[in-house]
């Protein structure tokens, strides 16, 4: 029970902290000209590096600081800054690709109504990629459940402060608890499940960030 609030309490946060970043980068990002793809490429690392190698950069990173007293590394505020790292590209390429799918003309029409970059992105923008937020935040939220190797390497596997269900499943096969590790396994295929079903069901088709082939 202490890894599965663990988890969600890791996946709230991130989604709360990560959301917001996300809406203003993918916003961002249309506008951008030449240095777009480095941006993208850059921002969809996480997606094509396995997660030994980005958990030991997190760890060479974040080992030794501080934050308020805390140390980084196997504490929960490091597996929440590895979690805000690693669910980027879940964060930022739905609601990229919903405010890519705006008719340019609507905007235009908008400025010549005399509203301002504000106005428009609050009152049309916004709304209009409704569809790529709520994707985005179903997969985030999703994904940070399920996520096992960037937070064992940054976090480790401490009860109550970094030991979450997917690192607990680890656990009980490692133990040979079967059963244990078949219930809180089943439970994650159930929400990842859930969590795709509505993103297809309220996005459309492939509203999830594409892996590398080799990946």
């Amino acid at each position: 029970m202490d890894a599965i609030l663990l988890s969600l309490k890791l996946a709230i946060w991130t989604l709360v902290l990560i959301l917001p970043f996300g809406i203003w980068v993918a916003h961002s990002l249309i506008k951008l000209g030449k240095s777009r793809p480095w941006i993208e490429a850059a921002l969809a690392l996480p997606l094509v590096l396995p997660p030994t190698v980005l958990g030991y950069y997190l760890l060479v990173g974040l080992g030794g600081k501080e934050f308020l007293g805390i140390p980084l590394v196997f504490s929960f505020t490091g597996i929440l800054i590895a979690s805000l790292i690693v669910n980027l590209p879940f964060a930022i390429q739905p609601i990229q690709r919903a405010f890519e799918s705006i008719n340019p003309e609507i905007r235009e029409a908008a400025q010549v109504s005399g509203l301002s970059n504000w106005q428009i992105f609050r009152l049309i923008e916004l709304p209009l990629a409704w569809r790529g937020i709520t994707s985005a935040a179903v997969l985030t939220f999703a994904h940070t459940l399920g996520e096992f190797g960037v937070i064992l390497m940054v976090g480790g596997a401490i009860p109550g402060e970094t030991k979450t269900v997917s690192i607990a499943i680890y656990d009980k096969v490692q133990s040979f608890d079967t059963a244990g590790a078949g219930a809180l396994s089943l439970l994650l295929l159930t929400i990842s499940l859930v969590a795709i079903a509505l993103s297809y069901g309220v996005f459309g088709r492939n509203p999830l960030p594409q892996r590398s082939r080799g990946s």
